[in-house]
């Protein structure tokens, strides 16, 4: 049986750590990203999900095939639709921190 929980994002140095995955919730994951300047996570597919970007600090760009190159910066919110490729890149010159969270795209 799933239960709530409060987790703190501490910050863990550069890359990426799991926040939330089954069999913590049904489908939902999600992660803490933590990019250094001129890094980036490399290009990927939503596939059959659709993500969400919760940007935390820094800035750089959202690159999606088909929509080409979008600014991000802390405070902002970004969407990604299922089949999309795409990669975040920072391009600042502090770290890029953002928290992912990806679900199964339904219709409805």
């Amino acid at each position: 049986m799933r239960q709530p929980f409060v987790m703190t994002l501490a910050e863990n140095g550069g890359g990426s750590r799991s926040l939330v995955k089954p069999p913590q919730a049904l489908n939902l994951r999600s992660g803490l990203v933590r990019l250094e300047p001129g890094r980036d996570v490399g290009r990927h597919s939503t596939g059959e999900n659709e993500e969400m970007l919760v940007i935390l600090a820094g800035e750089g760009f959202l690159e999606c095939e088909g929509c080409g190159r979008m600014e991000i910066a802390g405070g902002q919110v970004a969407y990604v639709p299922p089949h999309t490729l795409h990669n975040v890149l920072n391009r600042g010159t502090a770290p890029l921190a953002y928290v992912y969270v990806v679900t199964r795209a339904t219709t409805g």
